[in-house]
């Protein structure tokens, strides 16, 4: 074979070799998973109780993978914060569902144990979120109490959405055990905004505005 000849064959040996190898190099990278990242979130919802103490309620969240984290602050009581850490589960395609079971310390005005939870149920353009946590109090067993807040939406756009919201609270006092109310909530990028309206039928409802940002 003329030198030529022979160092032609040799190249495309060699690059059929290379060629071969590559695309199971390129698979083995794409099936790598990409590494988890944060996520986070703020919140504030802004009291406006007839008859008692206006307020600010924030609230701060972080997740990655299956971790959750978040604070609260004048949730459980007033002058009272909240540390929890929680196990996100989700699935479903037409239903969407999310689960984030929590174990909670409580300090402040209010002192105790709290196991608690966050979870949604989604379908079409309608949405059920609930969150609630039983406080056990440490200082004072008999003031032990399950708060809970739940609302049910749904979404005629994807920027707008409206529905029913109820709350259980000990942190200001009124008749009803169970409060119930009406909300409407844009979306604009990361921003949500929403108005609630607790006990629409009484004399003087009491007014929430939340405002909160994800990142």
């Amino acid at each position: 074979m003329r030198p030529a000849a022979a160092s032609l064959a040799i190249l495309l040996l060699c690059a059929g070799h290379i060629s071969a190898q590559s695309p199971a190099d390129g698979t083995q990278a794409a099936s790598e998973p990409a590494p988890a990242s944060w996520s986070f979130s703020a919140a504030a919802y802004a009291y406006v109780v007839p008859g008692d103490d206006n307020y600010v309620q924030p609230t701060f969240t972080a997740d990655r993978d299956w971790l959750h984290l978040e604070a609260r602050y004048n949730y459980e009581d007033l002058e009272t914060g909240s540390v929890w850490v929680g196990y996100n589960f989700g699935g479903g395609e037409t239903v969407a569902w999310e689960l984030t079971p929590m174990l909670g310390g409580v300090f402040g005005n209010t002192t105790g144990l709290a196991p608690g939870y966050k979870g949604s149920l989604s379908w079409w353009k309608l949405e059920l979120y609930s969150e609630g946590e039983y406080v056990f109090d440490t200082a004072e067993s008999s003031d032990s109490f399950f708060y809970n807040w739940s609302e049910l939406t749904l979404a005629p756009v994807e920027w707008f959405r409206c529905g029913l919201v109820t709350q259980r609270t000990r942190v200001y006092r009124t008749d009803r055990d169970i409060q119930r109310g009406l909300l409407a909530g844009v979306t604009y990028g990361p921003l949500d905004l929403v108005a609630y309206l607790f006990n629409p039928d009484d004399e003087q409802p009491t007014v929430v505005i939340a405002v909160a940002v994800g990142f």
